[in-house]
């Protein structure tokens, strides 16, 4: 444990073990005796403490002791006897310290001296005193620093005066973890109370960041204060929660094609979408995950839309009631009229308590959203897809769009973006002063080491100057740290291979950001599909392949993609994708996914057609530890409907692969690629295709 070598017991030693554990088995049956049969005389009260003195990780015997202690404090002669309450109670309180002797992490032990004073016969101030004792043992003991919050707030003492003592504690050793994170839950209890001499919270944290300094520069390699700076960053990013993007974005005028077909090839994604309905996806996107998204709190102007009828749904993969991204549909009327009927939409969220986060930071500004949508004339004919051909993937298939056009598109991307959706003004001047300052200070003492976790909070620094800089407003396109980011987390591979996953997942996020941010670096991802076959969809297209990406992120820019290519990375789970409502074919194939869990972001996409997760890992592993997150027969996650008795398909044929059934079956997929998998075989291909009525291509063969 803790990189500590075992090494195997002497013949001494065993036998010495074999003797321990036989005098245990024989103490563990007779106190198993006594509690079953609900005794707790003196003698069954001993036998149990010598059992716990021996071994304090033993669950039961507490929970005995607790039993016993409740059994005897309810006797008649000593219920109304203080001495007798405040004896029984003592005699617990000795056992725990006898088993902390022995083992000062036992969880056991110290939730039942918890449970013992929380009685309120004994005196905290000798627990203070105990305390003391436990912790110039082990000064960094997390179990003691827990314990000391529970007696603080029982003797109600000030936040202030605790505070005090992690200051000598950091004084005394820097290296004390357990002080530094008693530290931040102390200073948030502050911040948050405003307590005098904690108001503005901006001179606090200067403070701060100026006291852990002293630790960084004495010990760059210890761990202990670079945590405390990693709290710190994060106050200092914490901003009131903001919309930052949505679908249809502001400003912008969209024209819907109701009958699945774009006619004209050269439409940009900005200003078209395929839909075979006269239902338009509205997405708002937050800076983090926030709650209670309703009618409420989102007021729609538009005609002939209700907008306290609208049901708002969280899109997030772990089906919480909390995400960054909430969505909603516009449902338009058929109008029989000849010509297209344009609506103005305007979305407003008024600044409230009712949008929260779950760190409890509510919507801080009064956003407005304004689009308008220009929908066809009703048309009564039905769209026939019978001969509709397959999309290829390969490279032949896709070209270099018209360049004019292109730039107009990303020119169209980058200002929708740029445009400011809050009407407050919020200052950020302290926020992005102090990052400057902590960027600054790193790179003064990188310049002099060669420190690993500084590099971390390096790269950490300059993600956060740049998103606090986005918020801003503040164009910084030409000044981008993203290749310096990457360029650390590239040392940080090298440097610390036992993160290699880490690392490699967020050198991903920053290179996403570091594409998608810049307009010339998109234009070199941006292609356009070529197939007469297929007029369908949307002919831009997102190529992302061939990165070595292992994680998705920058989703909030993304929510216009209609067409994506991730094929040739390295993804694991397609997490993220879900916020992505457009999106209508997607190329995932050659990728390391390894089960269909990894797939369960894709059932929230109602729009998806077009699916390639071909050559991947699907079944190729004995053990996937991520099954039991997909809905199944097995939990009762909402929107696990398993009953199969209405279709074609068996319980038999569900059994073996329950995971595709709990994927698949709410998508409308028309085609399928599975091949390369060691999954795919006729059992699983027979399930889909009477799983997806729709399907009508299935590893590139028609299938009916």
């Amino acid at each position: 444990m803790h990189g500590r070598p075992r090494k195997a017991p002497t013949p001494e030693e065993q036998e010495a073990f074999s003797v321990k554990a036989s005098k245990l088995r024989s103490l563990q049956s007779q106190f198993l005796q006594f509690h079953h049969a609900k005794i707790y005389t003196k003698e069954a009260l001993d036998v149990s403490a010598k059992l716990l003195e021996s071994n304090p990780e033993y669950y039961t015997a507490w929970n005995y002791r607790k039993l016993a202690v409740q059994h005897n404090l309810n006797l008649p002669e000593v219920e109304n006897n203080e001495e007798s309450v405040k004896s029984i109670l003592d005699e617990e309180l000795r056992l725990v310290e006898n088993a902390l002797k022995r083992n000062f992490k036992s969880y056991g032990a110290w939730h039942h001296r918890k449970w013992v004073l929380s009685k309120g016969h004994s005196s905290t101030d000798r627990e203070l005193l105990l305390l003391g004792k436990f912790q110039k043992a082990d000064a960094r003991n997390f179990h003691a620093w827990n314990y000391r919050r529970f007696v603080t707030t029982l003797k109600n003492i000030p936040n202030e005066k605790e505070l005090e003592y992690t200051t000598d504690m950091i004084y005394d050793n820097f290296s004390n973890y357990s002080a530094w994170h008693n530290r931040s839950v102390l200073l948030s209890h502050l911040l948050k109370e405003k307590a005098k001499g904690y108001c503005p919270k901006d001179n606090v944290f200067t403070e701060e960041y100026e006291f852990v300094r002293h630790a960084l520069f004495t010990d760059p390699d210890d761990q202990s204060g670079w945590f405390y700076h990693l709290w710190l960053l994060d106050q200092t990013v914490k901003l009131e929660t903001l919309l930052v993007s949505s679908w249809p974005p502001h400003g912008s005028n969209l024209s819907l094609s109701v009958d699945g077909s774009f006619g004209d090839c050269s439409l940009s994604p900005f200003t078209s979408l395929q839909t075979n309905t006269r239902i338009l996806p509205l997405v708002l996107y937050f800076s983090e995950a926030v709650e209670n998204v309703c009618s409420s709190t989102v007021v729609i102007e538009c005609e002939n839309i209700a907008s306290n009828e609208l049901v708002w749904r969280s899109l997030s993969g772990d089906g919480t009631g909390s995400a960054q991204a909430w969505l909603t549909y516009l449902n338009f009327p058929e109008e029989h009229a000849h010509s297209e009927k344009a609506y103005q939409v305007k979305v407003s969220l008024a600044r409230s308590q009712g949008i929260f986060s779950s760190t409890g930071v509510h919507h801080g500004d009064s956003s407005h959203i304004e689009f308008s949508v220009s929908v066809p004339p009703y048309r009564s004919e039905h769209v026939d897809l019978k001969n509709e051909g397959k999309i290829s993937w390969s490279d032949e298939s896709f070209c270099t769009h018209d360049a004019q056009f292109l730039e107009s598109v990303l020119v169209n991307l980058f200002h929708l973006e740029r445009t400011k959706i809050d009407e407050t003004v919020v200052d950020y001047q302290w926020n992005i002063t102090t990052i400057n300052n902590e960027i600054s200070h790193c790179r003064e003492l990188l310049s002099t080491m060669n420190c690993k976790i500084g590099k971390l909070t390096l790269a950490r620094l300059l993600m956060a100057h740049d998103t606090l800089m986005s918020y801003a407003g503040t164009s910084h396109r030409n000044v981008s740290p993203h290749a310096e980011i990457l360029q650390l987390y590239d040392d940080l591979k090298n440097m610390d291979p036992a993160h290699l996953h880490y690392y490699q997942d967020e050198y991903s996020i920053v290179l996403l950001k570091q594409i998608i941010s810049n307009q010339e670096l998109l234009l070199k991802h941006c292609r356009e599909y070529r197939d007469p076959y297929f007029p369908r969809i949307n002919n831009f297209c997102l190529r992302f392949n061939n990165l070595s990406l292992s994680r998705i992120g920058s989703m909030e820019q993304l929510l216009w993609v209609q067409v994506l290519d991730l094929s040739y990375n390295q993804l694991k789970t397609l997490e993220g994708l879900e916020v992505m409502q457009l999106l209508s074919c997607l190329n995932v194939s050659y990728n390391k996914l390894c089960s269909f869990t990894a797939l369960e972001p894709l059932k929230l996409l109602r729009s998806l057609k077009v699916l390639d997760i071909s050559y991947n890992e699907i079944g190729a592993h004995s053990i996937d530890t991520r099954r039991y997150l997909c809905s199944s027969p097995l939990n009762h996650r909402s929107g696990g409907d398993w009953k199969t008795e209405e279709s074609e398909i068996h319980c038999a044929e569900v059994a073996d692969y329950w995971e595709a059934y709990a994927i698949f079956k709410d998508l409308n997929l028309i085609q399928l690629d599975l091949k390369g998998n060691a999954v795919s075989n006729e059992k699983i291909k027979s399930l889909l295709i009477k799983l997806l009525p729709s399907l009508k291509w299935l590893d590139g063969e028609s299938c009916r």
